[in-house]
């Protein structure tokens, strides 16, 4: 049975969503080893004097491990699993 943590990243940007998500992921990478996608839970932009001021935004992230009986393998969205070198998606 996976165990999954489940990390939750609040990231803003003035430039932009895509700045927003680049610096959640930025901020993520420094915990979280091979991300290879990230999860947009919501999005919003903060409004002063009826222009955007501020991009706001969640995302989430999964790490964890997995215990195929013979390796724990460090996984995340995809495992390579023991030697066999199989993919499971997660």
């Amino acid at each position: 049975m996976p165990i999954v943590k489940v990390i939750e990243v609040i990231a803003s940007s003035e430039k932009s969503i895509d700045d927003a998500i680049r610096n959640a992921v930025a901020e993520a990478s420094k915990t979280i080893r091979n991300i290879d996608s990230v999860y947009v839970k919501d999005i919003k932009a903060h409004v002063k004097d009826g222009q955007v001021t501020t991009f706001g935004l969640i995302c989430k992230f999964l790490s964890g491990w997995i215990n195929d009986g013979a390796t724990n393998s460090f996984f995340h969205h995809r495992v390579t699993g023991g030697s066999s070198q199989k993919k499971r998606d997660v």
